[in-house]
């Protein structure tokens, strides 16, 4: 049953659970929003995520009201193993992306399980 909320996805990774690239997502928009040249829409969803990368490398937050907010957490330096040799390998510190859903994000995922 189709409500309008959900979007099928194409592909389906190994444990079942959907995903959806960033061709997909713009032919997706393209579709809803006919009135609209593809390209635009391809413009405006890469210039969306342009922006996003350029803040988040920059060291700035990225808030989107309703939808989650994007960040960066720091992972302090720590020991490894080389999966091939097994020996202890240093890694050092490194900043990596992070994303927590917003209150209407969590709310409408939970409710259409």
């Amino acid at each position: 049953m189709d409500d309008g909320r959900t979007v099928p996805f194409k592909g389906v990774r190994s444990n079942g659970v959907g995903s959806m690239t960033k061709s997909e997502l713009i032919e997706k928009l393209a579709q809803k929003q006919n009135h609209l040249p593809y390209k635009d829409v391809e413009f405006a969803v890469k210039a969306l995520l342009e922006q996003l990368v350029q803040a988040l490398a920059s060291g700035d937050r990225v808030e989107i009201r309703g939808f989650g907010s994007f960040s960066l957490h720091y992972r302090p330096p720590r020991m490894g193993r080389n999966p091939k040799t097994g020996t202890a390998v240093p890694l050092s510190g490194k900043y990596v992306p992070h994303f927590k859903p917003g209150k209407d994000l969590r709310e409408r995922v939970n409710s259409s399980e």
